[in-house]
């Protein structure tokens, strides 16, 4: 039946194409003149996701798609067409449409320095007009800005800085959005799969902000296009490389170092980007006079690069890659592990009416933890998840009132969770290995946007999912208390279990007046693959699984509402927006689980469901020589799990009720900029011992209900300052030095609170706090020429 079905949907997509193209044929009374092509920068050829096209005459227009393309149609005339982009001059051009016509058009920045910041709305006010919410949108230029952690500029810290966005623990790069757990955000680097975001055991992300163009963060509201996971969805893109000429930029540092080097392959239409970042800590280890130091590694280091190649206006191809590994040596053991990633797409115009990108992706994460003794104690521990994807995404602009997006995906998952076996023949360990799973993931969709007068904008459309299990598998069964009660065996290939959802999605915009909107967004959205870990801040040897006949899908349904206000021509942005969020098939482990290594985890997990619900209130705003914003959160993020807490509602590990951000950047004169921020959450929910007993000498705790502790509130103050070089005429070379201190003002966060026997007296127990960080200063020289 799923083959059937997928034929159908692929004959539909080799169809449909053809038939729009007829279009072109018709009578010239039954159509307009449509205007298309691309939006560049100026200073490098880079296409520009988001600008904005408007037609002054017509008081309507459209804006850039994923790849920088455009189409907006026109009854015969002249008209006067405004583009424009965040932090470019905008561009007026007159058109004279008497026919279909292409035009490529190319902004510039503001400010061509080398860390200016420019932040204000995309066009004359595209955050009030805009049909989508709970949507933040930040470019590189503008993540530079915020103080960094040891001087490495981090997207993720940036995000985690934003409304209903708190980081899952202190330094983590992993991170909760509107109280979701972290294996509940689609990461997406260039359309593939990042499953681990972090260096150093999350410390730092795989994100190198020198080799990225756009990030773009979905908080529930995730469009029709994207599936798979249940919080939100981070959109990340990489730099395509400079058409004009060659450049490299790049920055030392305390900890670490990188290089960017871009530009032209023998003329504009092909050009690349390839980015390296490394620590070297482990450089200075032998200087050490600790013996165990002298023999230790520990540096992490990635690479980015990406071609694209340009055949017309109709055709080009995009190939990029990603590859980072974290190394852990010392004399008694080491760990490592990494991600790599590729995507090859192609880009096809059919007519100025629609657009097509095809993609081949893959994607591995894996970890290996052994010792280096090679007699009986010896071990080692090995995991792989890899995916391979094929996908293909239409635009289709039949009017200016309307634009359309379909296609479907399809991904290949393999996963072997876990494998630990000893390293030599006189080992004393026995082999174990958690049981590799295989699974197909489909999808199909179609979404509309649609104005349907001057003051209303409506966004509607339907993804249907489906996830298949395949063989070789052993399905393992469990009765009503959970205990093993047989098995079954498939072979290679076979499909032993089928999961489908429709996930419908809906968001509607009323323009109140010019400059003030609400809106409304619902959205259902499933997630076939999970994550299981024990603790709030997520570890490279936490074990992925999927869904099977044992677990249901996890299934979410958020609403949402607000209301946005621009301000002083768009130069203050206020937003409110209250969401709830009920979820089905919530997962979580039962009391004193087992997930180490074990074949049989699903028999630790208990079902049930949970809601998340709250207020984000944000403001951001661009005067004068200041910039930044400010954002307070209200929420509260419960489950209800039989037998988990006596079966009554309890808070999740990811319930922050109060939550506060401000990022200020001041622009003191052309070569010296501050910046700074602040930022503040309630303490965690977490599981406390509240009383012992002893048997047999044994001190046994007895703990508390479900995460009905907290750990202490958490806040913290990072400061930074820029000194740029002067500027010389015919000089290409550009520097600036940052100088950065991370908690400024030596804030103890805990990290972990450790229960230990008081030492005067043994019937009584004593708390200690375990924290990482107090204040850390750094800096960095970054350069471009």
């Amino acid at each position: 039946m799923m083959s059937k079905f997928y034929l159908i949907v692929l004959i539909g997509l080799l169809i449909f194409p053809n038939w729009l193209q007829a279009e072109k044929n018709l009578p010239e009374t039954n159509r307009q003149p449509v205007l298309s092509g691309y939006v560049k920068d100026g200073q490098t050829g880079e296409v520009l996701i988001g600008a904005t096209v408007y037609i002054q005459e017509l008081k309507t227009g459209g804006i850039t798609n994923l790849y920088g393309f455009y189409s907006v149609s026109a009854p015969l005339g002249d008209y006067q067409v405004i583009f424009s982009y965040l932090g470019y001059q905008n561009l007026v051009q007159q058109v004279s449409l008497k026919d279909d016509a292409s035009f490529n058009v190319v902004l510039t920045p503001e400010n061509t320095s080398l860390s200016e910041v420019v932040v204000k709305a995309d066009g004359p006010a595209s955050h009030v007009e805009a049909p989508q919410m709970g949507v933040e949108k930040l470019q590189s230029k503008t993540i530079k800005e915020v103080p960094a952690f040891l001087g490495e500029i981090d997207p993720i810290k940036v995000i985690q800085l934003l409304p209903g966005v708190q980081a899952a623990a202190e330094g983590s790069s992993g991170f909760s959005v509107r109280g979701g757990n972290p294996d509940q955000n689609l990461i997406l680097l260039d359309e593939a799969i990042v499953y681990n975001a972090g260096h150093l055991l999350g410390f730092f992300s795989v994100f190198n902000n020198d080799a990225i163009k756009d990030v773009k963060l979905y908080k529930g509201d995730i469009p029709a296009r994207s599936g798979g996971r249940l919080a939100s969805l981070l959109d990340i893109r990489m730099k395509d490389g400079n058409s004009k000429h060659f450049t490299a930029t790049g920055g030392i540092g305390l900890l670490s170092s990188r290089l960017t080097l871009e530009g032209p392959v023998f003329n504009e239409k092909t050009t690349f980007v390839a980015s390296g970042r490394r620590t070297y800590a482990d450089l200075f280890l032998p200087l050490s006079s600790d013996e165990g130091a002298k023999n230790s590694s520990l540096y992490f280091y990635d690479f980015n690069a990406k071609i694209s190649h340009t055949f017309s206006d109709k055709d080009r191809l995009y190939l990029s890659g990603y590859f980072g590994r974290d190394v852990f040596n010392n004399n008694f053991s080491n760990m490592d592990y990494g991600n790599q990633t590729f995507t090859g797409r192609w880009n096809h115009v059919f007519n100025p009416k629609l657009f097509m990108n095809i993609s081949a992706i893959s994607s591995n994460y894996d970890y290996y933890l052994g010792t280096n003794a090679k007699d009986a104690d010896g071990f080692e521990w090995k995991s792989t998840m890899t995916d391979y994807s094929l996908k293909a995404d239409f635009n289709y602009y039949p009017n200016n009132n309307h634009s359309i997006t379909f296609g479907g995906q399809t991904i290949y998952h393999t996963n072997m969770p876990g494998k630990a076996s000893g390293t030599s023949d006189a080992s004393i360990y026995n082999e174990v290995k958690v049981r590799s799973g295989y699974s197909v993931e489909h999808a199909v969709y179609l979404e509309n946007t649609q104005k349907v007068t001057p003051r209303l904008n409506v966004r509607y459309g339907l993804r249907a999912s489906a996830f298949q299990n395949l063989g070789k598998a052993t399905q393992y069964l469990f009765d009503s208390n959970y205990n093993l009660a047989d098995s079954v065996v498939y072979d290679k290939k076979e499909v032993y279990h089928t999961y489908w959802n429709l996930e419908p999605r809906f968001g509607i915009t009323y323009l109140l007046n010019p400059s003030m909107s609400i809106k409304g967004s619902y959205s259902r959205t499933a997630q076939y693959i999970h994550l299981a870990t024990n603790s709030t801040a997520s570890t490279p040897l936490d074990i992925w699984f999927y869904s099977s006949p044992n677990v249901k899908p996890q299934l979410s349904d958020q609403v949402s509402i607000g209301m946005f206000k621009n301000l002083n021509r768009n130069r203050l942005e206020l937003s409110v927006e209250l969401y709830y969020k009920k979820m089905q098939n919530a997962i979580d482990f039962k009391d004193y689980a087992n997930l180490l290594l074990n074949d049989k985890i699903e028999g630790e997990l208990r079902y049930g469901k949970a809601y998340a619900m709250g207020v984000e209130f944000m403001c951001r705003y661009d005067v004068g020589n200041w910039n930044g914003w400010v954002s307070y959160t209200l929420s509260e993020s419960k489950r209800k799990i039989e037998p988990i807490s006596h079966g009554n509602w309890y808070l999740s590990p990811y319930d922050h009720t109060n939550d506060i951000s401000a990022v200020v950047s001041h622009k003191m004169s052309k070569r010296v900029s501050l910046s700074a921020n602040w930022a503040y959450y309630t303490g965690s929910p977490t599981t406390f011992p509240i009383g012992r007993f002893e048997s047999g000498g044994n001190i046994i705790p007895i703990y508390s209900e479900r995460n009905a502790a907290r750990m202490p509130d958490y806040h913290r103050l990072d400061l930074a300052s820029t000194w740029r070089n002067k500027e010389k005429a015919g000089r290409r070379w550009q520097g600036e030095w940052v100088f950065s201190i991370y908690n400024a003002y030596g804030r103890h966060n805990a990290y972990a609170i450790n229960f230990v026997q008081d030492e005067n007296d043994k019937y009584k127990t004593k708390a200690e706090k375990l924290y990482l960080f107090t204040y850390i200063p750094s800096v960095t020289y970054n350069f471009k020429f």
